[in-house]
């Protein structure tokens, strides 16, 4: 097995995950400020299960007797639209399965079969990932506004019905 490569591939995608904790969490504030609660709780258990991710990657690099790079692969993209927000995160998913896909067939090249396979079970939950930006984005042509004002209604009626805001 020539594990540096893996190594670095699992840091590469150790960034990347970073990367898209960052902007997921930027979303879920924009989206949590704006009333939207249930794209702002995508975004945020989306987050989270970036974390999840960035913790096996990590768990293997360590295993490897590699470093763990902790640094994100680039910096949060100001958007603030609800349809670029998803058009975004649509694309970051794609790319990261794309990548991943390359990255767990040179980890095979390389036999490395449990790097490989990591990478495959990130696939999925990734490809899961951009199903549910790919519903939302369905949402918002299909209903338009109407979807966003139906997010917004719902937490005032909450907040006026003495539960208060929604803080996620």
């Amino acid at each position: 097995m020539k594990k540096e490569k893996s190594i670095e591939l699992l840091n590469k995608a150790v960034a990347g995950e970073l990367a898209s904790v960052h902007q997921y969490m930027y979303f879920h504030f924009h989206c949590d400020d704006q009333g939207y609660d249930l794209l702002s709780s995508l975004f945020r258990r989306t987050a989270i299960d970036e974390m999840i991710h960035i913790e096996k990657l990590s768990e293997r690099i360590l295993f490897l007797k590699g470093d763990v790079e902790m640094v994100a692969s680039g910096s949060v993209e100001k958007v603030r639209g609800v349809k670029d927000m998803l058009e975004l995160a649509a694309k970051m998913e794609t790319t990261t399965v794309g990548e991943y896909n390359h990255w767990a067939n040179e980890c095979s090249q390389n036999e490395d079969a449990v790097s490989k396979k990591l990478f495959e079970e990130l696939v999925a939950e990734e490809e899961v990932h951009f199903d549910r930006y790919d519903m939302e984005m369905d949402n918002l042509t299909k209903f338009g506004d109407n979807y966003l004002a139906l997010q917004s209604i719902e937490r005032s009626k909450t907040a006026h019905a003495g539960g208060g805001a929604s803080t996620a």
